[in-house]
C-alpha cells in the first residue's frame, strides 16, 4: 500500500500558528513521529505539505526590506519554502526512523504545478496570504499592483491568485525515487504554479495553489492507493457551529458531495480538504481520509477521521 500524506499547516507550526524557527522545527519533529510510526507498520509513505506560515513570513521580509533588497515573486517564495521545510522534514524524519531501527533514504523534490494562464482566479484573486495591514500601509503597496482587501477590524490582507492545479510536472521523479524505496517529500505548498506558453515553455506566476486540491492529482500519478489530509481536528463536521453539529465518519463520495452541496463546509477552511478527498476516491483512489496528525495511521486503515470509500 502506498499513501500519501498531505499535512496541514498545524504541523509545520507551533502554538497559535506561531513560526518561528524553534517552533517550526518543533512541530515538524512532532509531526514526523506519527509519520515513522507509519511507516515502521510497513506503510509505504509520501509526504506533502503546506507552506503559508512560511510564505507568508518572506513576504514581511519582502516588505521590510525593499529598499535594500529586491522583492521575490510568489514562485521564488513557493520554492524557497518547499526547500526549507522539506530540509527540515528530512532531519526530523531520519532521527524518528532511526529511533525505531528502520532504514530508509528519504529526499526532498522540488516541484512545480501547472496551471493555466486563463484560470479565472487570475483575473479575480481570493486567496488571503501575508499579515494584515493598515489601510494605508495597503493602498500604498496596491500602486505597485498588488490586490488588497479590507478584512474589519484586523486590517486589511493581500490576496492573489489561486489557479485549480492541472498537473504535477515533477510527480515523475517522485515516482521514481519512491520505486526505489525513498520516502519522498514534494509539492511543498501546492508546488510551484507555472504556466505553458504557446511555444511550450514554462514560466513561474505570481499565485498560490491549495496543497490539498493539489495532493489529489499528486496522489495517483505516483500510485498512491491512499490519501490522508491532516489537520488539526479527528474529522469534518456536518453544521459546523449549530445545534446540530456532528463528526462525519464512514461516508460514500455521494453522501459527502451531498452535505458538500449543502453548504456544510467552509471555503477558507475544511472546504478544500473535502474537495480534495472527494476527487482523489472519485477518480479511482481506494480511499481518502481527514484526521488528525495523531490517527493518520488508523486512517489509513479506514479506522479513524472522516473517511471516503466508495461503497
Amino acid at each position: 500500500m502506498r499513501v500519501l500524506i498531505a499535512l496541514g499547516g498545524n504541523a509545520m507550526t507551533g502554538p497559535g500558528g506561531s513560526a518561528t524557527p524553534e517552533e517550526q522545527d518543533q512541530a515538524i519533529a512532532v509531526a514526523m513521529e506519527h509519520v515513522a510510526d507509519l511507516v515502521a507498520s510497513g506503510v509505504d509513505v509520501a509526504l506533502t505539505h503546506g507552506n503559508g506560515p512560511q510564505v507568508g513570513n518572506l513576504l514581511v521580509k519582502n516588505e521590510l526590506s525593499a529598499h535594500v533588497v529586491p522583492p521575490v515573486p510568489l514562485d521564488w517564495c513557493g520554492a524557497q519554502t518547499q526547500g526549507t521545510i522539506g530540509f527540515l522534514i528530512l532531519d526530523s524524519l531520519d532521527r524518528a526512523l532511526a529511533a525505531r531501527g528502520v532504514s530508509r533514504p528519504v529526499a526532498t523534490v522540488v516541484t512545480r504545478t501547472l496551471v493555466d494562464k486563463d484560470d479565472p482566479g487570475f483575473t479575480k484573486p481570493t486567496k488571503p496570504i501575508g499579515r494584515y495591514l493598515p489601510e494605508a500601509d495597503a493602498r500604498a503597496l496596491s500602486q505597485h499592483g498588488q490586490t488588497w482587501e479590507d478584512r474589519g477590524e484586523q486590517g486589511w490582507r493581500r490576496v492573489v491568485a489561486s489557479p485549480q492545479p492541472l498537473e504535477i510536472l515533477d510527480a515523475g521523479a517522485i515516482e521514481v525515487l519512491a520505486a526505489a524505496g525513498y520516502i519522498v517529500v514534494g509539492s511543498g505548498g501546492g508546488g510551484i504554479p507555472v504556466v505553458r506558453h504557446d511555444d511550450g515553455s514554462l514560466h513561474g506566476v505570481e499565485a498560490v495553489i491549495d496543497k490539498d486540491l493539489a495532493a489529489a492529482i499528486l496522489a495517483p500519478a505516483i500510485g498512491a492507493d491512499v490519501l490522508v489530509i491532516a489537520t488539526d481536528v479527528e474529522n469534518a463536521i456536518a453544521g459546523y457551529g449549530t445545534a446540530e453539529a456532528a463528526p462525519i465518519g464512514r461516508v460514500t463520495p455521494a453522501e459527502l458531495r451531498r452535505l458538500q452541496k449543502d453548504g456544510h463546509f467552509a471555503s477558507g477552511s475544511m472546504g478544500p480538504k473535502v474537495e480534495a478527498a472527494l476527487r482523489f476516491v472519485e477518480g479511482g483512489g481506494a480511499r481518502s481520509a481527514i484526521t488528525s496528525l495523531q490517527r493518520i495511521t488508523d486512517a489509513v486503515h479506514g479506522r479513524a477521521g472522516t473517511v471516503i470509500e466508495n461503497p
